[in-house]
């Protein structure tokens, strides 16, 4: 009966954290679109429901009733567990996200790792989705993404090493509890602008979306989906773009921790100061995608490899340099 009351709590507790980010993912789309609007003076989402806050449940409804249409030509099995994978995978990476001292579903000691594992495995729904279609857009869209991941994930992970010099520890929750005296965003703002910039090209988002580049693609990797399916590589890749900005949160601007430790904002709770910031850094992604044109490939290409992995390498040099003569590398 232990055993039983055991995984009955475990459940819970993943159904009352995916049941927020999934609503999350919808509400972001609205703001997402909204923000658009705001940028090129035009209205968005604005007729179902107030301001047109139903309008993702409106287009959530459209893709359950919506026909699957699976091609003759592909394989069928590989094309229906892609968008099951990426999905899942996404999800699966908010178990070691901290909302407070206390407040994680997983609070393992490689946390960062864990995230890592699974934001590379996010490569493999895509490119099987591309290849099982047996269409060239398709295919040629999730070769772009698997090199587009994986050039960027280099800078990312050579960045939060910055992030664990300062900590000494691959728990997020460490990382929070150090910054009670100063986020890491000031001293290593440089690192931020890059961790941002990698974050759009890991999440395919504008202006590195050249995956889905409905211009020369079509709509890239997902062109063949249809009804559900198409939904759940969207829910995936907003799912990862909220991930993205909470792990930005966490390793840069505090997690939790409350900008001003004074009366009344100490009064506010963690999980709401960290909704605060990764609804920020989220503003800034719709933002980018409303202003910056594409990139093309090859420059795409160049800026990860020629650009932000060297200033990302000496920036983890200058760190280290710089801890180790003022005496304050962390014991481990």
């Amino acid at each position: 009966m232990d055993y039983i009351n055991l995984v009955f709590g475990e459940v819970y507790k993943i159904i009352f954290l995916l049941v927020p980010v999934l609503v999350s993912v919808a509400m972001i789309v609205w703001l997402d679109r909204r923000v658009w609007a705001f940028v090129q003076k035009r209205q968005g989402p604005n007729v179902v429901g107030p301001f047109g806050l139903l309008q993702s449940v409106a287009d959530a409804l459209k893709y359950i009733f919506k026909e699957i249409i699976i091609p003759a030509s592909s394989n069928k099995i590989i094309f229906i567990l892609a968008p099951i994978i990426t999905m899942t995978l996404a999800l699966i990476a908010w178990a070691v996200i901290p909302f407070g001292k206390d407040q994680v579903l997983a609070n393992i000691n490689v946390g960062i790792l864990y995230i890592f594992a699974v934001s590379s495995l996010g490569v493999y729904g895509i490119i099987m989705g591309g290849w099982a279609s047996n269409s060239k857009y398709p295919f040629l869209g999730s070769i772009r993404s698997a090199a587009q991941m994986v050039s960027y994930e280099v800078s990312i992970g050579i960045i939060i090493i910055n992030v664990l010099l300062c900590v000494g520890s691959l728990n997020l929750s460490d990382i929070v509890i150090a910054q009670q005296n100063m986020w890491f965003i000031i001293p290593l703002f440089p690192m931020f602008v890059i961790f941002f910039i990698s974050s759009l090209a890991e999440t395919n988002r504008p202006p590195f979306d050249l995956p889905e580049a409905e211009a020369e693609l079509v709509a890239g990797y997902q062109t063949e989906y249809s009804g559900m399916m198409y939904a759940m590589f969207w829910l995936g890749e907003y799912a990862n773009i909220l991930l993205m900005c909470a792990l930005g949160s966490i390793l840069f601007l505090g997690g939790w921790l409350s900008p001003i430790d004074i009366y009344p904002f100490n009064l506010i709770p963690g999980a709401i100061w960290l909704t605060f910031k990764i609804l920020l850094l989220f503003i800034l992604f719709a933002l980018v995608k409303a202003v910056v044109p594409r990139y093309r490939y090859d420059q795409l290409m160049r800026l990860g490899w020629k650009i932000f992995l060297p200033l990302s390498l000496i920036y983890v040099v200058l760190t280290a340099s710089y801890l180790f003569y003022f005496n304050l590398l962390p014991t481990i």
